[in-house]
């Protein structure tokens, strides 16, 4: 007989200690366990609200990449691998619902350009387009269990925060892993001591890349046996990675037989474009980098950032719809200033950026060294125009210690 005032819940009639939580209503209980049951018959019954990334239209590859070129100049050639990842990932969706002996797999992608090129850009821009959860997160701070850092399997944590810890919705999402180059093993032949944050941090991402169940924290950082975790199929996420893989240039020319400075006595060397060594790269060359040979298998799909050239950067610095002149002229607006850029400016901040190897990510610096005397005296001067000279832009440049000292 049960306990007399013990609350217990009126729809299974469990006490409150044989459950982990019992509501309160108005003029009664209910606990977790048939809150769950009668979220999954609505489910059945279709009566639950759409979810944020229901697919209504599926997007094209050419639509896709137009809406890339809106904001992100050039690198066609990444755009399309990209656009074409995106939309088969969205067909290998539709296909779990229906019935069909051929099972589509999917198809990770790695994008690797210097710093700069765009890359990260890439990842950011899409993530607007897309009707599944995406998440951008860093493999910089990860190693193996046991070490300071994070756990591999935090990498699904962002991607269950952002589908609102829905597991359905999770399971058919995108995660960006950047700087995937910084867990490259720290020499050729395989580490005989332990290498925390290299090679094992690529041996822990083989099961998320290619598919398993993995119970993931759900507040991330380190696991431990008290804490609960999520089951999540990572069979069906589209993972897609980006690396600078500074230095791999030399792996690329090792493999041509060619040289990056310097005489060549190669007879076909002249048909090699030595400004631009990432367009002949080949998954060996990661290998040589240090990626083993596992991930680089699970990476099916390997694609260039061209290097960012003069026209490129002049091109970036006003075209895209959030280009860096656009912004500083809306943030100038915001105080009733019209700013205008004079051409000859414009080309200097681009012959500066090109002279500091610094990429698009050169120019906001350079932009911002220039505008900031004037970002801090218009506010309270009450002028109502200004515009940038080659002149004076000169001036702040050379006046900086902080992009001279760069």
């Amino acid at each position: 007989m049960a306990e007399k005032g013990k609350k217990r819940c009126s729809f299974c009639g469990r006490f409150e200690d044989q459950v982990a939580l019992l509501m309160t209503g108005i003029s009664g209980y209910i606990c977790n366990e048939c809150v769950e049951h009668a979220h999954e018959i609505l489910r059945e019954e279709s009566l639950l609200p759409k979810s944020d990334f229901e697919m209504t239209e599926l997007p094209k590859p050419k639509e896709i990449k137009a809406f890339l070129d809106e904001y992100v100049i050039g690198q066609d050639e990444a755009k399309c691998a990209l656009a074409v990842s995106v939309y088969n990932h969205y067909k290998r969706l539709m296909q779990r619902d229906a019935c069909d002996d051929v099972e589509i797999e999917k198809s990770n992608i790695i994008m690797v350009g210097s710093t700069g090129t765009g890359k990260t850009l890439l990842a950011r821009t899409i993530a607007r387009l897309l009707k599944v959860p995406f998440t951008i997160v860093d493999a910089t701070v990860l190693t193996e269990a046991g070490y300071v850092g994070e756990d591999i399997e935090s990498i699904l944590t962002r991607l269950l925060q952002v589908a609102d810890y829905n597991v359905q919705e999770a399971e058919r999402g995108i995660v960006f892993i950047d700087e995937i180059d910084k867990i490259a093993r720290k020499s050729d032949n395989p580490s005989i001591t332990r290498d925390v944050s290299g090679e094992g941090v690529q041996q822990g991402l083989l099961k998320l890349l290619e598919g398993s169940v993995v119970n993931v924290p759900p507040q991330g950082g380190r696991k431990h046996p008290d804490q609960k975790m999520i089951p999540v199929n990572t069979r069906h996420i589209l993972f897609i990675c980006g690396g600078a893989f500074d230095g791999i240039e030399k792996k690329i020319a090792q493999r041509l037989n060619t040289h990056v400075v310097g005489y060549n006595s190669v007879q076909n060397s002249h048909q090699i474009d030595k400004g631009d060594m990432m367009r002949y790269i080949a998954p060996q060359d990661l290998r040589s980098f240090g990626l083993i040979p596992e991930i680089v298998g699970r990476l099916p799909i390997l694609t260039s950032l061209r290097p960012l050239d003069r026209d490129t950067l002049r091109n970036i610095l006003t075209e895209p719809k959030n280009s860096l002149v656009k912004q500083y002229i809306r943030l100038m607006e915001m105080d009733g200033v019209k700013l205008t850029f004079a051409p000859d400016a414009l080309d200097y901040i681009v012959d500066t950026a090109v002279e500091y190897k610094l990429g698009a990510r050169g120019l906001r610096s350079i932009v911002e060294t220039i505008m900031m005397e004037k970002m801090f005296e218009i506010p309270s001067s009450g002028v109502k125009s200004c515009k940038i000279t080659k002149e004076y832009a000169k001036k702040q440049i050379e006046k900086s210690t902080s992009i001279a000292g760069a």
